[in-house]
């Protein structure tokens, strides 16, 4: 019976009942899980008047996170972002041993969890870690303070530029890279003028996500940080003292300002997106 109702159907066209059911339950699993939540942030934030939502931001305490959490990602994004490009470039130009076993390591901090990544730094670089004594000697202290936190975002995030890059990287070839180097470029040339405008929208939309993560990372900057108030917390792991404290107005006002973030990201994600699928288009034709 149902091969006989849908036998004038094309193999891509569904009955309209499934097709308006699917985007039925989307949209519902969206609401309950993504808007409803998210709007609520906004609400709870500003429940109770712009008087106390902007009296968190002048908290010196909720200053100093926010102060943390830019000067990280301050670092960590550059610094991912030349390593991703320079990732990307190796695996996608050259040929060598185990260079199935370096992308598969570009992974790795994807699939362990972030706490574990805390653990790891925390094992080499702690008081009673491999480095530990060493470092006290030396008077350098990175666990439970700035850098600890800064190699921890930095792990999490290493990801997201090499592996938005690399599929991009490879999907255009390196014909006009090969003309280029026949006509007497440069390795910086052949980057500067070719590589790079056909990767701009790519590495702009890897950009956005791995300064996303970086401001919103917890767990492995949970880790190394100690949670010391006005010294080495972060805007999520303040939001998380706040809450612990019952200061759930504050907790929110400051959750508000990193879901406007989330939302400015994704705003500008759509852009880059859609201006690289033009500039993929455009290439290919």
């Amino acid at each position: 019976m149902g091969s006989k109702s849908y036998a004038h159907l094309s193999a891509t066209e569904d009955p309209t009942w499934l097709k308006f059911s699917l985007i039925g339950i989307t949209l519902c699993i969206l609401t309950i899980i993504v808007i409803a939540p998210t709007l609520l942030v906004f609400y709870e934030a500003l429940r109770n008047g712009f008087g106390p939502f902007l009296k968190t931001f002048a908290d010196p305490y909720t200053q100093h996170a926010i102060q943390m959490t830019f000067w990280v990602a301050l670092l960590a994004v550059p610094i991912n972002t030349a390593f991703g490009i320079c990732l990307a470039w190796t695996a996608t130009r050259y040929t060598f041993p185990g260079k199935k076993i370096l992308l598969a390591l570009i992974d790795l901090p994807i699939s362990v969890s972030p706490v574990i990544a805390g653990l790891i730094f925390v094992l080499l670089y702690g008081l009673h870690g491999w480095f530990g004594p060493w470092l006290m000697e030396h008077h350098i202290r990175i666990i439970f303070a700035f850098p600890g936190i800064l190699l921890a975002t930095l792990f999490v995030t290493l990801p997201y530029v090499a592996r938005t890059l690399i599929p991009l990287m490879q999907a255009q070839g390196q014909a006009e890279e090969e003309a280029a180097l026949t006509l007497g470029a440069n390795g910086w040339q052949i980057f500067w003028h070719i590589t790079l405008p056909k990767i701009r929208w790519g590495l702009l939309f890897a950009i956005i996500l791995c300064n996303a993560r970086t401001m919103g990372e917890f767990g492995a900057v949970s880790v190394v940080s100690g949670h010391i108030r006005g010294i080495t917390n972060t805007i999520p792991l303040h939001i998380e003292i706040l809450h612990h404290e019952y200061h759930t107005s504050s907790a929110f006002a400051l959750a508000s300002l990193l879901a406007a973030l989330a939302i400015a990201t994704l705003i500008v994600k759509s852009i880059a997106e859609t201006l690289s699928l033009r500039q993929q288009n455009s290439s290919s034709t």
